[in-house]
Parts: C-alpha cells; sequence; structure tokens
C-alpha cells in the first residue's frame, strides 16, 4: 500500500490489507470494481499498475463513490501527470492535501481543478494569502460558480473544441452488422477573459426539431468561418439540413452548463471553466458512417494448411486520410509458419500474440487493399480429435484514426458573449476538430 487516508473510525488499517491480499490471491483478476470482505465494500478503479481504492462498512451510492474515484485520478494527473508508484511517492504530500480538500469526513466537497488550484500549489505548498483573497477562495469554492474565478484576461480570446469519437462494432463475415455504437466526447480549451457565457449548438434531432434547420461545417477541423459557417453561422437555416441530423441516445454534462436551457431550448449554455475540460459526453447507434469495412477470407486447403485473404476498404471521402490504421488476424493455435503478402503497407506474424499484425501507416478514402497470407500448422490432433473444432477463429480487429466524426455530430454554432469587458463574439478564435477512434471494431471470420 503507498498511500492511504482514514476519515471515520469504522474502517481501520487491517481491513484495508485483507484487499491487498485478495488482489494478491487472485493474480490481479479481479473482474468485479466492487468487492466485499469481511462486510466491508472494496470500490476500486485502475490507472497503469496503481490501484486506487474507496472502502466503506455502509451501504452507499456506487455511482458517487466510483465519480470521486475519477475526479481524484483527473487531480492528481493535472498536478503530476501519470499515477505511477514513483510520482506518488514523490508528492505523497501533495496527494494528503488533495484529499483533504476532496472529501471530509467521507463526504464528498469541492472536485473542480481549477477552484483547487488556487489554493494548492504546485509544491503542495500553501500560498500566503491576503483576507482579500481568502474571501475570493471562499466565495468561488462554496458560490454559485466555482468551476471560475473572476478577473482572468487573456490578450487574445481563444477557444478549442474537440469532438472525439470511439466507434465500436460487431461485424459478421458476410458483412451484416451485428453490433454498432459511438461512444463520444466534446473537450474544450477555454482562454477567454472574464466571464464569459457561451452557447453551443449540434446536429442533434431534437435541436432541430426546434430549430429549423443548423449550418454545419463540412471540414474536419477549421479556424472562425472557415469550416463553412459551422461555429459562427446563424442558428437558423434552410430545413433540409435536418436530414443530416443525428439521434443521442444519451448525453451528460459539465456543471457548468445550465440544464433548464437544455431542457428548454436545446441550446448547451454555459460560463466555462478557464483552461482544458471535458464539456459533454454523448452515446448513439443510428446512422453510424463506419470508416473501415474488413472482408475475411478464409480456405482450409488441408489440415496443415490454410490459405487467408483480408480486403480492408475504407469508406470515407477521398479527401481524408486516416492514420494509426492496423489491423490484427489472430492464427490458429499450433501455427508453425505464416508468410503474408501485402498490396500497401507492412504485414508480419507475430509469435508472442500468435497473430498477423497488418500497419498501414496512411490510408486514404475510398480506396482497397488487401492481405494474403499462406498458413502452416502443425499436426496436433489425434485421430479421436478429428470431429472437434481445431480453431474457433477469433474476430480480426482493426485500430485507426480519422479525421472526421462517424457519428455524423456537428457543431452547429459557438457564441461567446461577454458584456462586462465588452469584446464581441467575432473578437474570439475559435478552433474546432473532429477525431475519430477505433474503439472494439471486429469482424467475424
Amino acid at each position: 500500500m503507498l498511500i492511504s487516508r482514514t476519515y471515520r473510525d469504522d474502517v481501520n488499517r487491517q481491513i484495508i490489507d485483507a484487499f491487498r491480499v485478495h488482489v494478491i490471491h487472485s493474480r490481479q483478476q479481479i473482474r468485479s470494481p466492487v468487492t466485499s470482505i469481511a462486510r466491508t465494500n472494496f470500490f476500486h478503479i485502475k490507472r497503469g499498475p496503481v490501484w486506487i481504492v474507496a472502502v466503506s462498512k455502509h451501504n452507499i451510492n456506487a455511482a458517487m463513490v466510483f465519480e470521486i474515484l475519477n475526479k481524484l485520478a483527473l487531480v492528481m494527473q493535472s498536478y503530476f501527470g501519470k499515477i505511477v508508484e514513483d510520482n506518488i511517492k514523490n508528492n505523497f504530500v501533495l496527494i494528503y492535501e488533495l484529499l483533504d480538500e476532496l472529501i471530509d469526513h467521507g463526504y464528498p466537497q469541492t472536485t473542480e481543478i481549477g477552484a483547487i488550484k488556487m489554493y494548492i500549489t504546485q509544491a503542495g505548498i500553501k500560498a500566503q494569502h491576503t483576507k482579500e483573497e481568502f474571501a475570493q477562495i471562499t466565495s468561488q469554492v462554496t458560490g454559485q460558480i466555482g468551476w471560475r474565478k473572476e478577473g482572468i484576461k487573456y490578450r487574445r480570446n481563444e477557444l478549442f473544441l474537440d469532438v472525439l469519437e470511439s466507434v465500436n462494432l460487431l461485424m459478421s463475415p458476410q458483412g451484416q452488422v451485428l453490433q454498432a455504437n459511438v461512444s463520444g466526447r466534446v473537450l474544450m480549451k477555454s482562454y477567454l477573459s472574464g466571464m464569459p457565457e457561451c452557447k453551443f449548438g449540434l446536429n442533434d434531432k431534437l435541436t432541430l426539431d426546434k430549430v429549423k434547420g443548423g449550418s454545419g461545417g463540412q471540414a474536419s477541423y477549421g479556424a472562425n468561418d472557415s469550416n463553412g459557417g459551422g461555429i459562427n453561422g446563424n442558428e437558423s437555416s434552410s430545413g433540409s439540413k435536418s436530414r443530416n441530423a443525428i439521434a443521442l441516445d444519451d448525453c451528460t454534462f459539465h456543471q457548468c452548463v445550465k440544464l433548464s436551457k437544455f431542457e428548454s431550448e436545446r441550446a448547451i449554455s454555459f460560463i466555462p471553466p478557464d483552461g482544458e475540460f471535458e464539456l459533454m459526453r454523448y452515446r448513439t447507434t443510428k446512422d453510424i458512417s463506419l470508416p473501415f469495412r474488413v472482408i475475411p477470407l478464409v480456405r482450409e486447403i488441408s489440415k496443415t494448411k490454410m490459405e487467408i485473404k483480408i480486403i480492408v476498404k475504407s469508406t470515407f471521402k477521398p479527401q481524408l486520410i486516416s492514420s494509426k490504421t492496423e489491423v490484427r488476424i489472430p492464427m490458429p493455435p499450433s501455427t508453425s509458419e505464416v508468410t503474408p503478402t501485402v498490396s500497401r503497407g507492412r504485414a508480419k506474424w507475430k509469435k508472442s500474440d500468435n497473430c498477423i499484425v497488418w500497419k498501414l501507416r496512411r490510408v486514404n478514402g475510398l480506396k482497397e487493399y488487401s492481405m494474403n497470407a499462406e498458413v502452416e500448422i502443425l499436426n496436433t490432433n489425434s485421430d479421436k480429435d478429428d470431429n472437434t473444432k481445431r480453431w474457433s477463429r477469433p474476430p480480426i480487429s482493426m485500430n485507426f484514426e480519422v479525421p472526421f466524426a462517424p457519428s455524423g455530430l456537428k457543431v452547429r454554432y459557438l457564441k461567446v458573449f461577454e458584456s462586462k469587458l465588452q469584446y464581441s463574439d467575432h473578437d474570439v478564435i475559435k478552433w474546432v476538430r473532429y477525431i475519430g477512434k477505433s474503439g472494439l471494431y471486429e469482424t467475424r471470420c
């Protein structure tokens, strides 16, 4: 155990050691994030090799506990980077201070990184504040806008918006989509002076039912009006754009978002925290643009020989380029030799993982590439096992990164209002970027 903090007397360190012993005996193969030992509940998350565990003897809200654990991990990462053993040992005084600020007698307090950094410095030493500064800190932590302090000034007002999406797919060998969904996040970097109010609109179907149409940018990223008015355009346009609307299954927002306005106007209105933060998360399962299609062809010539052909088709626009593209084709467990040939990229049989790794650095849209491989298999089956299935044929997986949102989500507008400093929306430089990545992207053989 690297570090611990006890908030109540009903939990002692001997009980905490019981979880450590349980992890060691299970060889870290604990599937459930909640474990009960001796009428004590252990809630854990993992960040690399480090386990972050909350302990309670009461029947408490598990969702709240995991939210606090994830917030604690984000706060620690913002102070000293990766959560690894050496960083924790070097910053244990700072971590104790963070734990005392985040949680009081077992109850969660402020978890906003911007507010915490006002009175806990990088070195973990309390700054010497005046009475006025202490009053300002208290007002911020306990006030209505606890995530942003007043008096912030920048020489140039900028907003960076990243739409990050992960595509999950399970496809049959015949090309039928068995399961597909997109989980997305909207990240924002805010460098704005004063206390600005931002208004943000998406092309979701509920929004377009309230407001006719939307002007969505066609480029994957852009500054100001260079993306066809996608972030500075008017809120209304022709109703024909509603066909490009997406259906969000669910979405969650940062605490700065005014939920009442979202319910009434379907507009995301908020006063942003200073710096980087996650504005919203969402999920959709309809009308997903799958960036790639994988067509597997497997032919068993004999018990000791097999031929595999994999065709990869990119389905996105020709002007876009996919990066970090990789296809992993599992091999039978008794494979002795594999000789792959590809039309593009490089393919290699990775013996340690028993799969062919086919790497394509840059893939343009509407292209087709193929890989052929001859597989030699050791004849380890006896006559009794002739009727058994030799190979379960695990699915082919794929990794990639494409510069567009597979869900079809577009930023219709992003406006900034600041009444006190009186700078206009057109004075703010705005950047929008769309990135689609592979989640669990599999095709059955």
